[in-house]
């Protein structure tokens, strides 16, 4: 099957899905059906680009489903005109997404491999507000002011608190946070005052935030 009808047919089957879960963001579908899933995979894997499964890509990594970054970005509530941080780059796919509508994203992530074949896919799609950088997501992003939206599909151990900081008055940061039992669950975090106000909502299966950056990746 060619990369254009896979697109297509995927798509078609992801719309079904999403909608059937009350998720009918007009801007975010429409983000999601102009950035090509396959464009953001190995050609290994380009026919399981829109299966409900991750999917291995480089420095041991993996790529969670289409329908998982559509569920995080849903919760996120992204508009026109906002500044978006987004922390673990992965394939890309993610922040391709977000730049369809939001105003600038910077993505960052440890491994410096994976942010350059990010950027290179950015420069394939004409997405110049995307910015990919190699970073240390625990120290923060020092010098990039504030943003409207913080996303995460790495995950911390506690509620990232020093994130305040980084967010405008009642942005929101959505990020995966290690609960008392120890299951990662998706949170919402909006920032309120100097404090964080957090909603918890379904279990995600993304990998441990780690420290510093990767030295030979």
């Amino acid at each position: 099957m060619n990369a254009r009808l896979l697109e297509k047919e995927g798509f078609a089957g992801l719309l079904l899905k999403l909608r059937g879960e009350g998720i009918s963001d007009t801007a975010l579908l429409s983000a999601m059906e102009q950035t090509p899933r396959t464009a953001f995979l190995s050609a290994t894997h380009a026919d399981a680009a829109y299966e409900d499964r991750l999917l291995p890509i480089d420095c041991g990594q993996f790529a969670e489903s289409a329908a998982l970054v559509a569920r995080v970005l849903y919760l996120t509530g992204l508009a026109a005109g906002q500044r978006v941080l987004d922390i673990g780059t992965g394939t890309g796919f993610l922040a391709g997404v977000v730049g369809r509508i939001a105003e600038r994203v910077l993505t960052i992530d440890r491994f410096k491999t994976l942010t350059t074949l990010a950027q290179r896919r950015y420069q394939h799609l004409g997405l110049a507000n995307v910015v990919a950088r190699q970073g240390d997501a625990i120290k923060g992003v020092p010098g990039e002011g504030t943003f409207d939206r913080i996303i995460s599909t790495a995950a911390f151990e506690s509620i990232p608190r020093h994130y305040v900081d980084h967010l405008v008055t009642e942005g929101v940061m959505v990020a995966p946070i290690r609960d008392k039992d120890g299951v990662i669950r998706l949170s919402r975090l909006t920032k309120i005052g100097s404090r964080f106000e957090r909603e918890d909502f379904f279990p995600v299966p993304y990998l441990p935030l780690i420290e510093g950056q990767a030295a030979a990746l």
